[in-house]
């Protein structure tokens, strides 16, 4: 069970807009956010779909799916329970899940950072200028980085190679991150040494061993580059 693709199936609808969605996708625009609403508290087992816990980012990212699907006119009679059920949402996690240092943490009973907590800011859980987006975002680049390289999260004490390789779509969402904050320049910086990371037929990996120069897990993958042509959009659009 991953709760966050509830509100990942939310933010694609709402991208698709009202001249997009039939009858039938709007019943599962209704069945999704049912699932937020009846779901959102239970473990789950999160975007790198790992054991069940409370994760920050997968609650977050239902809140940010609640909001954009709320914002269109077709939901216009269940848009007050939904932004309702968005701020609830939020609420919650970030009395349970706000790090000391005022930023996201990975669950409220896991401190770590975690290049997930950087999408909520970017879909719009909450503002890009809210304090805990630019403190998590601060302290996973200042953490979590190495040679313009992101890290997924930290497995346990000692250099971030050790356990994997640089997560590629973590790179690109650190270029979303930092561009919402109006840092282009930096974030284009983030772009052009995420995606040199492609092989030679420029495909992009799951990681990339930054040592040995080497692209390692799923090749290709298909998530890297989906953020890949985002970010391709979003630069190139500002």
């Amino acid at each position: 069970f991953q709760l966050d693709a509830f509100g990942e199936s939310l933010l694609l609808f709402a991208a698709a807009g009202d001249d997009r969605i039939d009858v039938e996708a709007w019943q599962a625009v209704e069945v999704a956010a049912a699932a937020i609403s009846n779901r959102w508290t239970e473990p789950d087992a999160g975007i790198w779909e790992i054991e069940n816990r409370p994760w920050t980012h997968s609650r977050l990212t239902c809140a940010a799916g609640l909001r954009a699907i709320a914002a269109i006119p077709r939901a216009r009679s269940d848009a007050a329970d939904w932004l309702a059920l968005a701020d609830r949402i939020v609420a919650h996690t970030a009395s349970h899940a706000t790090h000391p240092t005022g930023r996201w943490q990975r669950a409220p009973d896991e401190p770590g950072n975690d290049g997930a907590l950087l999408l909520p800011g970017i879909r719009g859980a909450v503002p890009a200028d809210d304090p805990r987006t630019v403190a998590t975002l601060q302290a996973y680049t200042d953490e979590l980085t190495v040679d313009g390289y992101a890290y997924r999260f930290r497995h346990a004490e000692g250099p971030l190679g050790d356990a994997e390789g640089s997560f590629l779509l973590c790179g690109f969402l650190v270029a979303l991150a930092t561009h919402q904050q109006g840092r282009r320049a930096d974030a284009i910086g983030w772009w052009e040494r995420t995606r040199s990371a492609c092989g030679p037929a420029a495909l992009m990996s799951e990681e990339y061993d930054i040592t040995e120069r080497q692209m390692r897990g799923n090749l290709p993958q298909a998530f890297v580059h989906a953020l890949l042509l985002e970010c391709a959009a979003v630069l190139g659009d500002s």
